[in-house]
């Protein structure tokens, strides 16, 4: 249920130097509807970013969660490093693709490439972690297919990560001002690449939205703020505004706002997707 259920335990478990992996099963706020609220966790990720040795990943696909465990392994066993790890698992049946190669620092670290455009035209920068991610992937072929628009997707392990990396540059610039300044992973992976970024996830917009100061250019957020009562996941990845639909619509919109593309394509695909602009936003329902 997520650490609203176990959370003094957790915090115990972090001040008395544990080492192990704790899994959220069926995690997220959309993969377990129809079980009751308790069940639909948007925030986990949230808390665990509060203890400071829980070491916390979202990760999408099996690849990912074995190079996620056999790195802890070594840290914990090996260097003997105490902290723990928090990782979000699902119940979903989706494709597994194979490992790209060079991988694994990405991974590690919180965020690699999946997927890279081809071709000209407009391009944007889409991120997804969890299940979420399938949704992000479906976006970026409705945008290449259908509008002309380049989707480089990103699998996102970990935003906790990223954003203890951000802050430790952060840090490191301001203690050595003489020095060349340290730039974040995230600003690292993104340099060169073109166009505005949109981020969904399975947990509440705050998640991502910690990265923030460390993406460079436009920075969209989408995610499950609210409750939801949806009886099927379509219907509630729909009603949370995270589902493909809406991801291509935020990119759309995104690349409108930058002068890159008509205003109107982006309202044309409100249209297609049956989405109603003047409803009231989820966290209001």
């Amino acid at each position: 249920f997520g650490f609203q259920r176990i959370g003094d335990l957790i915090w115990a478990a972090g001040d008395s130097r544990s080492r192990g992996f704790l899994l959220g099963a069926t995690a997220g706020r959309t993969t377990l509807n129809g079980e009751g609220l308790q069940h639909q966790d948007g925030h986990s990720h949230i808390l665990a970013a509060t203890v400071p040795n829980c070491r916390a990943y979202d990760p999408a696909f099996g690849y990912e969660l074995a190079v996620i465990i056999q790195d802890g392994l070594r840290l914990m066993l090996t260097e003997r490093e105490d902290h723990f790890y928090y990782l979000t698992v699902m119940n979903e049946n989706y494709p597994q693709p194979p490992m790209p190669e060079g991988a694994e620092e990405g991974i590690l670290r919180g965020m690699h490439l999946v997927r890279e455009a081809s071709g000209k035209g407009p391009r944007v920068q889409l991120m997804g972690s969890g299940a979420i991610l399938t949704e992000v992937l479906a976006a970026a072929d409705t945008l290449q297919d259908d509008y002309g628009v380049g989707a480089d997707v990103w699998s996102v392990t970990s935003f906790t990560e990223l954003r203890r990396d951000g802050l430790e540059a952060d840090r490191w610039n301001a203690l050595h001002p003489t020095e060349d300044p340290r730039v974040p992973f995230v600003a690292q992976q993104l340099a060169g690449r073109e166009g505005p970024t949109v981020a969904a996830t399975d947990y509440i917009r705050a998640f991502p939205d910690s990265i923030r100061a460390y993406v460079p250019g436009r920075f969209d957020v989408l995610g499950t703020d609210g409750f939801g009562r949806s009886d099927w996941r379509t219907r509630l990845r729909g009603f949370f505004e995270v589902d493909r639909g809406h991801v291509t619509v935020a990119a759309l919109g995104a690349l409108a706002r930058e002068g890159v593309l008509d205003p109107a394509i982006a309202a044309q695909a409100i249209v297609r997707y049956d989405i109603d602009p003047e409803a009231a936003p989820p966290w209001q329902r």
